[in-house]
């Protein structure tokens, strides 16, 4: 593939969503990302032709291996010899139970770069710990926080956790390239999602700490700039929403014209911006009763037309019809050996020199499995197809 990665190679040792997340983002930009399965692991998300799957192992090689083989470790150590990275979200002993762990591996390529991504971090009473995106978003206080209230924690509906853990994960397989440049050095970068996910919690922690109070959610109430309303409202149609937030008095004003209730307009309890808030239970039930009776585009459209921020609650099938993500070029068909042409989502950071045509859809299991063993790891034919009999690459 073309791009400005296009020198590295990363052995990619990952499952689910945080640590695919960071070597799709790697390969997007053009690196040769060799995935590392085994057919006995492969089945529900982790199932090449399963659309999660596809979304978060396009531009992306597939061998097999059973780690179970000290065979099968050889190889990946001879792997190690010959690439930049090694990306993992095991739990911390799994390496080096196998006998992989960063000494090791560093031991025939000192110039390795080697990622953990765990759910606890390496060290720590926690660290043998698993955990997916859900469990570290409750532990870390994300779930409570972005609740509606603290008897409802529902949190933000999915492993948003993943989402931070992976963009750090590229930002620091990044800044340890940039470290080996300068000084030739390998680096092993520890990254614990818990503490990923603590991080977008610091003016919470700040609050907490300086004010020595507890910090709850708030839902949709702007506590600083005091909007009202500010919330999300239930239009027609199935499951349709759209967002609504009225900031000064004159939008109130322009918001009031568009509802056309003189009774909204005209009660006290909505005569300023402190008392929308204060009386927003009220309020946004009256502005539902409204909603409920009309299409979510149709209220956004005659909102926006008088300057009020309002937006459509899009689901997917609205994304892929987007006006601004189709006019930049936000989507791209790829060919599917097995599910034929997909429409999938690009990347919103675009480089003058990182062209998309290349692009190719996620592998199918092991279809690379002679290229890799054969033309980088040198072995013969008949040595891949004896290790294929055997078990070891498979």
């Amino acid at each position: 593939m073309a791009g400005i990665l296009k020198d590295l190679r990363v052995l990619d040792f990952t499952r689910i969503a945080a640590g695919p997340f960071t070597t799709r983002m790697l390969a997007d930009f053009g690196a040769e990302v060799i995935k590392i399965q085994s057919s006995k692991m492969e089945g529900g998300l982790e199932s090449n032709t399963a659309p999660y799957f596809c979304a978060w192992n396009r531009n992306k090689r597939s061998i097999t291996l059973d780690m179970g083989y000290s065979e099968a470790r050889e190889l990946f150590l001879q792997l190690s010899k010959i690439s930049d990275v090694v990306v993992e979200n095991f739990s911390p002993r799994v390496m080096p139970n196998w006998g992989l762990d960063y000494r090791k591996l560093q031991s025939v390529n000192k110039k390795l770069i080697m990622l953990s991504m765990s759910g606890m971090g390496h060290t720590g009473p926690l660290k043998d710990h698993v955990a997916f995106g859900p469990t570290v978003q409750a532990l870390g206080g994300l779930t409570h926080l972005t609740a509606y209230s603290s008897e409802d924690p529902m949190g933000v509906g999915y492993a948003y956790a993943d989402m931070i853990s992976g963009l750090y994960g590229a930002i620091a397989v990044l800044a340890a390239l940039g470290y080996r440049d300068r000084t030739g050095q390998g680096q092993f970068i520890d990254l614990s999602e818990y503490e990923a996910v603590c991080t977008t919690l610091g003016p919470s922690l700040t609050d907490a700490f300086i004010n020595m109070r507890e910090i709850g959610p708030v839902g949709n109430v702007d506590i600083h700039r005091h909007a009202g309303p500010h919330g999300c409202y239930k239009c027609l149609g199935s499951d349709r929403w759209c967002v609504i937030a009225v900031y000064s008095d004159d939008e109130w004003q322009a918001f009031c014209r568009v509802i056309g209730d003189p009774a909204i307009k005209e009660d006290c309890r909505f005569s300023s911006a402190q008392n929308r808030q204060k009386h927003r239970q009220a309020l946004d039930s009256l502005i539902g009763n409204w909603t409920r009776r009309q299409t979510a585009e149709k209220v956004v459209k005659r909102l926006q037309q008088v300057g009020i921020a309002a937006g459509v609650v899009q689901n997917a099938e609205d994304l892929a019809a987007d006006p601004q993500l189709v006019a930049n070029d936000f989507f791209t068909t790829l060919d599917h050996p097995v599910l034929g042409r997909i429409t999938t989502d690009t990347t919103p950071v675009k480089l003058r020199n990182n062209p998309r045509g290349r692009w190719k859809a996620s592998p199918l299991l092991g279809e690379a499995n002679y290229y890799v063993f054969g033309e980088l790891l040198g072995m013969t034919e008949t040595e891949i197809r004896s290790y294929i009999q055997k078990g070891i690459i498979a």
